[in-house]
C-alpha cells in the first residue's frame, strides 16, 4: 500500500471515530488550561457586572443654557456609594449644572443634588432622592498590580450599564485636567471607555472600587485614565461633610520617584521611594520654609512619605496652621525643615 494511500485510510478511520454512537461529527476537545481560564475570566466579569451594575447611574446635568433641537443635556456616569442615595462622579460631569438627575439600571429616574465637588482631582458628590438604594464598596486602590484585570461599568453616549474591561497599564501617573491642575498619582488602564463613561466606576475582580473614570485620549486607544479610590475616599468624606475639601496646603508640585539603593542603605530609609520636588510657589509655605525643586521629600512630620498621595493624606488631617517638620534629600545630605502649612486657596492647587 502506497504511503498516500495509507494516509487517506487513516484519516478515514480517524474521522469515523470522531462521529461517536450518535454519528455526530462535532470534535469535543478536552478541557484545557487555557479554556479553564476563559471560563473563569468570564464567571468574574459576569458575576462583577450582576453585582455593580445596579449601582451605576447615569447623571444628566441641566445647565440651564439654550440646547440646539435634539442636543441632550451634558451627560456622564456616576457610582452609588451608600443605600441613602450619596453618588460620587466627576466635577467636570456637573460643572455648572442648575439641574441635575440621575437614571437607575431599571430606568428610574431620581433628581439628585449637588453635596460638593473637588477641582483638584475631578470628583463631586451628589444625593439621590430615594434610599434603600443599591451600592457599591470602595476597595483599596494601594493594592492594584500592574497587569491587573479591571472592569470598567458606565452609560457612554448614553447607553446604559456598558461594561468594558482591561488590565492596569501603569500605576503613579499624573495627568492635567482640562482647567490646567495636575491630578497625582492615576491609574492607567485599557478598559475602553468613550464619552459618557466620566464618573462610572473602574472595578476590581471582587467587584470593588478602585477607581472612578476620568479621561481619555481621543486620539488613541486602550488607554484611559482614573482616580484612585484612596484619594476618592478622602475626598468624599470631606465633601459630605464640609461641602468641600480643606486642605492644608505646603505650596509644592511633587511625583513619586525611585531611590537608588545607596541613599536607602545610607540612611537606613523604611521605603525606597520618595516625593521629588518639581516646582515651588515662591510664595508659599514650601518656600518660605527654604524647599528647592529637585528636592527629595522622604519623610513629613517623621511619617514616609514614598508618594504624594501620603503627604495628601497627613495634610488632610493636619491642623491647617500648626508646623511640621519636613525632611528631605538634597544631593547627597539629609536635612530638616520647618514649614507651615496654611488652607489651600478654593479651588485648592494642583500640587500639596
Amino acid at each position: 500500500m502506497s504511503e498516500r494511500h495509507q494516509s487517506e485510510n487513516e484519516l478515514r478511520k480517524g474521522a469515523g471515530e470522531s462521529q461517536g454512537e450518535a454519528g455526530s461529527c462535532c470534535v469535543r476537545p478536552e478541557a484545557s488550561s487555557d479554556v479553564e481560564l476563559l471560563d473563569a475570566y468570564s464567571l468574574a466579569v459576569t458575576t462583577v457586572a450582576e453585582a455593580v451594575g445596579p449601582a451605576v447611574v447615569g447623571v444628566i446635568a441641566d445647565t440651564g443654557r439654550q440646547r440646539k433641537p435634539g442636543e441632550p443635556a451634558g451627560a456622564g456616569s456616576g457610582v452609588i456609594i451608600a443605600p441613602d442615595g450619596y453618588i460620587l462622579t466627576n466635577d467636570h460631569v456637573v460643572q455648572n449644572a442648575r439641574r441635575l438627575t440621575v437614571t437607575l439600571e431599571d430606568g428610574t429616574s431620581l433628581d439628585a443634588t449637588l453635596v460638593g465637588t473637588d477641582l483638584a482631582t475631578d470628583l463631586a458628590v451628589l444625593r439621590a432622592e430615594g434610599s434603600g438604594l443599591p451600592y457599591a464598596c470602595m476597595g483599596d486602590s494601594a493594592q492594584l498590580r500592574v497587569g491587573q484585570l479591571v472592569i470598567a461599568i458606565g452609560n457612554p453616549f448614553g447607553f446604559q450599564s456598558t461594561v468594558s474591561t482591561g488590565v492596569v497599564s501603569a500605576l503613579g501617573r499624573a495627568l492635567r485636567s482640562r482647567e490646567g491642575r495636575l491630578i497625582e498619582n492615576i491609574i492607567q488602564h485599557t478598559a475602553p471607555l468613550n464619552p459618557g463613561n466620566s464618573g462610572g466606576p473602574l472595578v476590581d475582580s471582587r467587584g470593588l472600587v478602585v477607581g472612578v473614570n476620568t479621561a481619555i485620549i481621543a486620539v488613541a486607544q486602550g488607554i484611559g485614565f482614573s482616580i484612585p479610590a484612596a484619594t476618592a475616599r478622602l475626598v468624599v468624606a470631606q465633601l459630605i461633610t464640609h461641602g468641600r475639601v480643606r486642605r492644608a496646603h505646603l505650596g509644592l508640585v511633587g511625583q513619586q520617584r525611585p531611590l537608588a539603593r545607596t541613599l536607602v542603605r545610607r540612611f537606613r530609609l523604611a521605603v525606597a521611594s520618595a516625593v521629588e520636588v518639581v516646582a515651588v510657589d515662591s510664595r508659599g509655605p514650601a518656600a518660605r520654609a527654604g524647599l528647592r525643586e529637585k528636592d527629595l521629600i522622604i519623610a513629613l512630620a517623621g511619617k514616609s512619605t514614598p508618594s504624594i498621595d501620603d503627604i495628601h493624606h497627613l495634610l488632610a488631617e493636619w491642623p491647617i496652621g500648626e508646623p511640621l517638620s519636613l525632611t528631605i534629600l538634597r544631593g547627597a545630605e539629609q536635612r530638616e525643615l520647618q514649614v507651615t502649612p496654611t488652607e489651600a486657596p478654593d479651588p485648592g492647587p494642583a500640587g500639596s
